[in-house]
């Protein structure tokens, strides 16, 4: 889950075989998309491409409601936020709000695993950024990893910790 234009729908099209609408416009995903994430022999496990999450959502801003009922459905949050150089975006007041809209929908969800990829660090600024939101975010009790899916950079760590969270002690 993240904010439009985060890289969402390019994370899910490079780690399964999904293949969202991917554009550089805001609120190109407008429905959820599943895919399977495999990495080696029985060790595959589903992942959704949820549409972008506004301020605003869980009261019903854009289509939030619709998309946060679809939060209700996973085991672990994988918070996807980015460093872009973008100056009305700020990487953890943008956690900081999903965090928030996920507290007004259904405060049971901010009790799931949560892992933060910070998208985008293929680009030059985004090495220093990257370090900041993972000096920010790791002290609240987040993994926090650094991932590029347009070189692929970052995403086994990343995917490997999620399914680690997705193995819950007496899981099969």
């Amino acid at each position: 889950m993240g904010f439009p234009n985060v890289g969402k729908s390019t994370f899910i099209a490079t780690v399964s075989r999904a293949r969202p609408k991917v554009a550089d416009y805001p609120f190109t995903t407008l429905v959820p998309n599943l895919g399977v994430v495999s990495l080696g022999v029985d060790r595959t496990f589903v992942i959704a491409d949820i549409p972008g999450i506004i301020e605003g959502a869980s009261e019903g801003a854009g289509l939030g409601l619709r998309f946060l009922k679809h939060v209700e459905r996973t085991r672990v949050l994988l918070h996807m936020i980015s460093v872009d150089p973008d100056p009305e975006r700020d990487p953890i007041a943008d956690f900081d709000a999903l965090m928030v809209e996920l507290q007004r929908f259904d405060p049971t969800l901010l009790e799931r695993p949560m892992v933060v990829a910070v998208s985008k660090c293929d680009l030059p600024e985004a090495r220093e950024a990257y370090q900041e939101v993972r000096e920010a975010l790791e002290p609240r009790g987040l993994q926090v990893f650094a991932i590029s899916s347009a070189t692929k950079e970052g995403l086994t760590a990343l995917l490997e910790a999620l399914e680690a969270n997705l193995k819950q002690p007496g899981d099969a």
